[in-house]
């Protein structure tokens, strides 16, 4: 077992292999408390795609020693919450607690990590697939999926993380039980707490509830890397509002650059005073959302914006996105947006930092994905930083039109394209 100390969290290791990294906030009654695997959509093949997902949903219908009836009823007994989320690299189960009761949520979430009864099996996959149709029914969320495709193609990061309806209908239950023993294992693990929590007793809680055996760690397969190919994707549906990504490949999570990404990505379209947001509804009212966004992985990131405009905005609405392109290729920012947004990335990350569950999740995921911990003092310097010609670099690698590709559900793909050649007749004339 190995033990290092911090400035502001304890990490642990022990022989199994799993992690466990805390931090401790004298001035709290409550912790939050996840437990970090390493599985999901990235690091499924084909026919495995929604598996990840489906364990997340299957791992809450019961365990060798609690029913799902009995989950629901501790956790709402002690005022708890409970939930969990799947991710492109990673799946976690979380928790908020009062102090008091972290030693029986953290039984019955090991409970249900490590000893999943896969009960009702064939029910909840009826509920993923009424998921999935949600999705399928929503075009703002269906033309983030579009984009995935559009930008990496084949790779699995372009496949959505709820999975295909095909394999959670069919894959039998000792294939989902195969998945569980050779992705659910000690050495995939990080257990990570934050709040009112002593890190030698959340290490003695781990010890007590691992299983008694376990698969040897399953070796990832190698990354490989995605080559860009400039693609345009449309789904048709009648929909009121044309929902329209365009979208490139970013910088990976251990890329420095990060920082001044997140930065470039407040000043284009991430804020209410953003260029996007200023031009396309502030000053014209042709949308209610739009926005720039960014992503990062292990090796690969993904950078886009979003617009979801009536069809008679649309060409409108996508030649000033052009415009705000070219912009943003010669001259990203001004001194006075630069400043303004340092201290917005600056503002929201030490406010996000007074919530317990923001530091657990800071906590896990970093050493998940084997990332430093940097203390908030250091990010506040790697984003103080962050200069115009930092913008200017960044701007031309990934914002360049003939670098992006594009998505769109609506009612009439030359619709789509007619407004897509305001931006570059190249991208609509892309497929």
């Amino acid at each position: 077992m190995a033990r290092v100390a911090g400035a502001d969290h304890e990490y642990t290791e022990l022989s199994s292999g799993v992690r466990i990294v805390t931090e401790a906030l004298p001035s709290v009654r409550s912790a939050a408390i996840g437990i970090f695997i390493g599985t999901g959509s990235r690091a499924e093949q084909v026919q495995q795609a929604g598996l990840s997902h489906l364990l997340e949903h299957l791992i809450f219908k019961g365990t060798s020693s609690h029913t799902s009836l009995e989950i629901d009823q501790i956790f709402d007994g002690m005022g708890a919450e409970l939930n969990a989320a799947t991710g492109k690299e990673s799946t976690v189960v979380l928790s908020r607690v009062l102090d008091r009761h972290i030693p029986r949520a953290f039984e019955v979430m090991a409970d249900m990590v490590w000893r999943p009864a896969f009960e009702e099996v064939d029910a909840e996959r009826q509920v993923v697939l009424e998921e999935i149709a949600m999705y399928e029914d929503d075009p703002q969320d269906r033309v983030f999926e579009v984009l995935g495709h559009a930008v990496f193609g084949d790779d699995p990061l372009g496949r959505p993380i709820i999975g295909l309806a095909s394999v959670i209908a069919d894959t039998p239950l000792e294939e989902i039980r195969e998945f569980h023993r050779s992705r659910y294992v000690p050495a995939n693990v990080v257990v990570a707490a934050a709040g009112s929590v002593d890190h030698e007793e959340i290490v003695k809680l781990v010890q007590a509830t691992l299983p008694s055996s376990y698969e040897p760690r399953l070796e990832p397969d190698e990354i490989a890397a995605v080559i860009f190919e400039q693609r345009s994707c449309f789904e048709t549906k009648e929909t009121e509002q044309y929902h329209v990504c365009l979208g490139g490949l970013g910088i990976a999570r251990d890329d420095e650059r990060r920082f001044a990404l997140r930065v470039l990505d407040n000043i284009f379209g991430g804020t209410s005073s953003s260029h996007l947001f200023q031009e396309i509804r502030e000053r014209r009212g042709l949308a209610y959302s739009v926005q720039s966004f960014a992503s990062h992985y292990a090796g690969v990131g993904q950078v886009g914006l979003y617009l979801g405009t009536r069809p008679e905005n649309l060409v409108e609405a996508m030649s000033i996105i052009g415009q705000e392109l070219d912009r943003l290729a010669n001259t990203p920012a001004t001194t006075d947006e630069l400043d303004r947004s340092r201290e917005n990335v600056k503002g929201r990350l030490v406010l996000s930092m007074e919530s317990t569950s923001m530091r657990m999740n800071r906590l896990g995921a970093s050493y998940l994905s084997h990332m430093p911990v940097l203390s908030v003092d250091e990010v506040i310097e790697r984003i103080d930083a962050v200069t115009l010609d930092d913008l200017t670099e960044l701007s031309h690698e990934l914002f360049g039109v003939e670098r992006l590709s594009a998505a769109g559900v609506g009612g009439d793909i030359e619709h789509f394209r007619t407004a897509l050649a305001g931006v570059s007749p190249q991208l609509a004339a892309a497929t």
